[in-house]
C-alpha cells in the first residue's frame, strides 16, 4: 500500500500562481522579442523544429516526429516551408536510401542567434528596472527551478554552449 501523498503546501500554490502570471507576461515580452527579428518570424511549431534541429544535428523526421510529438506528414509540411525560407536543409542518410537527414543551416543559425539576441535584450531592458537583491533572488530562483524542471526528465537538458558552439 502507498503512503497518501502530501498536499502541496499553500506556498506551493501561491508559487505556481506567481509562475503561470510570469509566463503569461514572458509571452508578451517573448513576441516583443521576436518581432524584432529581421526575417518573418517562423510559427511556434516550426521555432521548435528550428530548436530540435539545432540541439540534434543530422536526425531523420521520424525521430524528429518522436522528440515534437508531432505526425511526419504536418512535420514533413513544416520542414518544407522552413527549407524554403532557407533555415533547413535536408540531406541524403550515409546509411539509407531511404532517409533524409534534417540539419540546420547557417540561416537557420543566424535565425535562432537574432531571435535569442532580442530576446535577451527586452528581458534584460526590464530586467535592469528591479533592484539588485530582487534581480539576485530571480536568478537565484530561476535556477532553482530549471534544475528542478531538469531533474524531473519532462524537458531534456541542452547545455547553451553546445547549442551554440
Amino acid at each position: 500500500m502507498n503512503p497518501p501523498a502530501t498536499p502541496p503546501s499553500p506556498r506551493s500554490w501561491e508559487a505556481a500562481e506567481a509562475a503561470c502570471e510570469v509566463i503569461e507576461l514572458l509571452e508578451v515580452l517573448w513576441e516583443r522579442g521576436r518581432d524584432a527579428v529581421q526575417v518573418a518570424p517562423v510559427s511556434s511549431s516550426q521555432l521548435r523544429v528550428l530548436y530540435s534541429l539545432e540541439r540534434e544535428d543530422g536526425i531523420n523526421l521520424r525521430a524528429l516526429g518522436e522528440i515534437l510529438g508531432s505526425s511526419p506528414p504536418s512535420l514533413s509540411r513544416m520542414c518544407d516551408r522552413l527549407q524554403a525560407l532557407g533555415f533547413v536543409e535536408r540531406t541524403p542518410s550515409p546509411v539509407s536510401r531511404r532517409e533524409l537527414m534534417l540539419h540546420l543551416t547557417q540561416r537557420g543559425e543566424a535565425y535562432l542567434r537574432e531571435l535569442r539576441d532580442r530576446r535577451e535584450e527586452v528581458l534584460r531592458s526590464v530586467i535592469e528596472t528591479m533592484p539588485r537583491s530582487s534581480r539576485t533572488a530571480l536568478l537565484k530562483g530561476l535556477s532553482a527551478f530549471r534544475d528542478s524542471v531538469e531533474g524531473t526528465a519532462l524537458v531534456r537538458r541542452t547545455d547553451r554552449a553546445d547549442a551554440t558552439a
